[in-house]
């Protein structure tokens, strides 16, 4: 049986390291968007790019579709919708078989631009990682996949 002391000090600690998970959250987020800058684009479009890049059966995606998976209201997509369009990176096109649904094709910059932000996600991740070993960066991996692959019956 613990006793309250322990409970208070493991609370602590695990307050803690969520204070630390975010503070890393939010470097992490900072160093990716200073090298996606170049790219004229946010982590929001470079994210809803990636979805659209590799939807589930290679059909492009509706708009309600992108804001199931990114998690967001449906008027929050359009406008990430419209900054990449307009930058040419996607394009809205009918639906064949129901003209009243649009889906979210990749434009041949789109994919050029996925490209560069591949390499741009690379280049910020060797940064963040940059002071640990590679057998320290092997533990980190093993521990993150630990979190991530919580069952969908725990997940907030």
């Amino acid at each position: 049986m613990s006793t309250g002391s322990e409970t208070d000090t493991r609370d602590s600690a695990d307050g803690v390291l969520a204070e630390q998970l975010l503070r890393l959250t939010r470097r992490l987020h900072r160093i990716q968007k200073r090298h996606m800058e170049p790219l004229g684009i946010t982590p929001a479009q470079g994210r809803l790019l990636r979805i659209v890049a590799h939807y589930a059966d290679g059909t492009p995606p509706r708009m309600a579709d992108l804001a199931t998976r990114l998690e967001v209201v449906p008027r929050a997509v359009t406008t990430l919708v419209d900054g990449l369009e307009a930058a040419d990176c996607v394009r809205r096109a009918p639906d064949p078989a129901n003209r009243r649904v649009i889906r979210i094709e990749l434009t041949e910059t789109g994919r050029a631009t996925l490209r560069r932000l591949r390499n741009a996600r690379t280049d910020a991740a060797e940064e963040i990682l940059a002071p640990l070993t590679a057998e320290q960066r092997e533990v980190l991996g093993g521990l993150l996949n630990a979190l991530a692959d919580v069952p969908a019956e725990r997940r907030c």
